[in-house]
């Protein structure tokens, strides 16, 4: 029986725990403080127009921290090691083959779900590899930019809609 490696578990807690808590800070700083006021500003056209582009350019960078960086710091290499499972449980080739066979929508709710950037680290081949893009990862990256973009732009446009036509009800004020 192996004995832990404690000071290599305490290493790969603080690295998620740090990583999760900044991605989570700058992701939801990004979608509920900066996404709405933009496409309030901007409106729904000339705000989606402006914060893809800084999504592109977030998203961009930050997969090449990662690839620098060389830390799954959000435990996405770990979740790709379970995808290539290659032992005998019948649970985890269960849920490999039902991925497998739902790429297409796992990719539209990924991108709905979370940024290009994490939808792209999760569909590159290989794990623990940070070896960059490839065209493939490029097409994913940029369709995920579209989607989610596309879907957080009609959503943010519906809830400051709705946000000043409330305003307006209870203000008595016209936005």
């Amino acid at each position: 029986m192996a004995a832990l490696n404690l000071p290599s578990y305490k290493e790969r807690a603080a690295i998620l725990g740090i990583g999760l808590l900044g991605n989570f800070l700058i992701a939801n700083g990004f979608d509920y403080v900066l996404y709405p006021w933009v496409i309030w500003k901007l409106g729904p056209l000339h705000g989606a127009a402006v914060m893809t582009l800084l999504s592109f350019l977030i998203c961009w960078l930050t997969l090449l921290f990662y690839d620098w960086a060389k830390k799954d710091w959000l435990g996405i290499e770990t979740i790709k090691g379970l995808r290539d499972y290659a032992g005998n449980s019948r649970m985890m080739r269960a849920l490999q083959w039902a991925a497998a066979k739902g790429e297409a929508a796992l990719l539209v709710v990924l991108s709905i779900w979370t940024d290009p950037f994490v939808v792209v680290a999760y569909f590159r081949h290989g794990a623990h590899q940070y070896n960059g893009m490839t065209a493939r990862d490029w097409r994913i990256f940029l369709i995920a930019l579209v989607i989610g973009n596309g879907y957080w732009s009609a959503a943010m446009f519906v809830g400051v809609s709705a946000a000043e036509y409330a305003w307006s009800g209870i203000s008595g004020v016209l936005p």
